[in-house]
């Protein structure tokens, strides 16, 4: 199976870093990843977070799409229980004016955040997330003008009126998320990166479930990993410590400004808990050589039998970050082309 291969970029601040330097490095990262070929470049939603800088995704899509020329840019994704599907259509159909034919809608139903940003963001409401389905279908109908004749806002037009529509895709990392895209219709992409358990079994009811729509008459799934790639497995693991450390800091609740770096990481004294701990988050990683990384990535993709591998990749050193999506994406064009030859 030919694997499609795209960027999902949370703008992780690194200790020391601040936001403006992670911003900007996201948008090198866009220019660099459209260079080399990859699929879409997709960007996330994440409130009252020290180590992300990207809480606005439609804000930091518009930067982004407007320095690319090619490449998708798509939400990896707003979380919409939090706000109202007609806005968020609007949001969309501006960028779909403005870029039209590259932008990704990707929903989410997680809050993004800790408690207390959840009850900011719903003024001061528990936040209904059993209304998402419902808000996915008030989305599709402003995005594509479909609003029913017995609809209460009947005549309702989410504007600017554009020619296209961008798709909508459903984000998850459960059984349940799964069942949804497939109910609707709709691309799914699985998050391995938050967790590592049920994804092959969500992916199979989510092929064995899903029913022809208006807007896709075939599943297409995409897969997004944490993924750390260098020369050498020596090197591969020294820069996945600072991902190490950071995720082990974060389950335990200790305080936490930026990613650590692999010096941090080489002197911390993991007790035996947060090595086994090491070693759990780390089914949810791939990290080694080019080819490892690769033969990786195609078995999680025939696994899961998912077109599209979405590659998350946390690193303290920017330039570690940027060799290691250069290192993939010329390992798979050179297998793509050994595979010509065959």
């Amino acid at each position: 199976m030919k694997v499609k291969l795209s960027i999902l970029d949370q703008s992780p601040i690194s200790d020391g870093q601040n936001a403006h330097e992670a911003l900007q490095q996201t948008a090198e990262l866009a220019l660099k990843a459209e260079e080399w070929g990859y699929t879409r470049f997709w960007v996330s939603e994440h409130h009252d977070a020290s180590t992300l800088a990207g809480s606005s995704p439609e804000i930091l899509m518009a930067h982004l799409a407007t320095i690319t020329s090619t490449i998708r840019i798509g939400s990896g994704g707003v979380m919409l229980p939090h706000y109202s599907p007609y806005k968020v259509a609007e949001n969309f159909k501006v960028l779909e004016a403005l870029f039209p034919g590259r932008i990704d809608a990707g929903m989410g139903r997680a809050p993004g955040g800790m408690p207390r940003a959840t009850y900011a963001l719903n003024k001061g409401q528990y936040q209904n997330r059993e209304q998402f389905p419902d808000q996915v279908d008030e989305l599709l109908m402003y995005l594509h003008d479909a609003l029913p004749e017995d609809h209460k806002y009947e005549g309702l037009k989410a504007t600017p009126i554009t020619q296209s529509a961008p798709p909508v895709w459903m984000l998850g990392t459960n059984e349940g998320s799964a069942s949804l895209a497939a109910e609707k219709g709709l691309p799914y992409v699985f998050a391995q990166f938050i967790n590592s358990e049920g994804g092959v079994e969500a992916a199979k009811h989510y092929r064995t479930n899903f029913q022809a729509s208006d807007y896709y008459q075939q599943p297409e799934q995409a897969l997004a990993v944490f993924c750390i790639c260098a020369e050498t497995e020596e090197e591969a693991n020294r820069v996945a410590s600072s991902l190490d450390l950071l995720l082990i800091m974060q389950q335990q609740g200790m305080p936490v400004e930026g990613t650590p770096t692999p010096e941090q990481a080489a002197e911390y004294e993991y007790s035996s808990l947060e090595w086994e701990l090491v070693q759990l988050n780390r089914e949810r990683m791939s990290v080694g050589t080019p080819e490892t990384v690769r033969k990786q990535l195609e078995r999680l993709a025939d696994d899961f039998q998912a077109e599209e591998i979405m590659l998350v990749t946390i690193t303290y050193y920017f330039y570690d970050k940027l060799k290691s999506f250069e290192l993939i994406a010329n390992e798979f064009l050179k297998g793509a082309k050994e595979n010509e030859t065959d």
